[in-house]
C-alpha cells in the first residue's frame, strides 16, 4: 500500500467515524426534543412535606392554594442553570401574582453549604426573590414530586393537578403560555 492509499484509507475511516458520531448526536437530539413538557398523565400535586424552613412567607399547604394556579420551582443556590432561570420565574411572579398565580420556590440543596439558611437568604436577596421559598434540606418534597433535576418547574392548575413539567433551562414562552391559559389571561 503506497502513501496515497494510506492517506485515503485514513481519511475515509475518519469520515466514517465522524459520520457515526454525528448520527448518534442527531438521534440524541431528536430524543431530547421528543420529550413532552405537557404532562400526558396528569397527577395530583403532592403537598409540600419535610420543609425545614419557610422564607418570605409562613408555611404553605397546597390544599389552601386550591383555586389558584401554582408554579413550583425546584432550585438550589449554587446551580448556574438555576441562576439563569430565576429572572424568568421572578418575572412570572411579578407579572401574574395579582391575577391568581402563586410561585413557590423549593430550595433543595446539592451541597452542604446550601443547607445553611443564611446562605439561602443571601441568594434570595441576590436574585430579588419575593415569593415564598421552602427549604427542602432533606429532599422530602423533591422526592414526593419524583423530581430529578435542578432547575425544574411544575405548574399546578386550580384543582391541584400537575398539568405541566419542565426540567432545565428554556421553554420560558411555553411556561408563560400555560400559566396565561390557566389564568384565562388576555393581554
Amino acid at each position: 500500500m503506497n502513501i496515497r492509499s494510506k492517506v485515503g484509507a485514513t481519511a475515509l475511516a475518519t469520515a466514517c467515524l465522524l459520520g457515526l458520531a454525528l448520527a448518534s448526536y442527531a438521534d440524541e437530539e431528536k430524543t431530547a426534543q421528543a420529550q413532552p413538557t405537557l404532562v400526558e398523565a396528569q397527577r395530583a400535586a403532592p403537598n409540600f412535606v419535610g420543609i425545614s424552613n419557610w422564607l418570605n412567607s409562613g408555611p404553605l399547604n397546597l390544599a389552601d392554594l386550591r383555586g389558584k394556579v401554582v408554579l413550583v420551582d425546584f432550585w438550589t443556590s449554587g446551580c448556574i442553570n438555576c441562576a439563569r432561570t430565576l429572572p424568568y420565574v421572578t418575572h412570572l411572579y411579578d407579572t401574574y401574582q395579582d391575577r391568581g398565580l402563586v410561585v413557590v420556590g423549593i430550595h433543595t440543596p446539592e451541597f452542604p453549604f446550601e443547607k445553611v439558611t443564611s446562605n439561602v437568604k443571601t441568594a434570595i436577596k441576590r436574585y430579588g426573590i419575593k415569593y415564598p421559598v421552602a427549604q427542602d434540606n432533606d429532599y422530602a418534597t423533591w422526592n414526593v414530586y419524583h423530581n430529578q433535576y435542578w432547575p425544574a418547574q411544575y405548574i399546578i392548575d386550580r384543582n391541584g393537578t400537575i398539568v405541566f413539567e419542565h426540567a432545565g433551562e428554556g421553554e420560558y414562552d411555553e411556561i408563560e403560555r400555560t400559566i396565561q391559559k390557566l389564568l384565562n389571561y388576555k393581554s
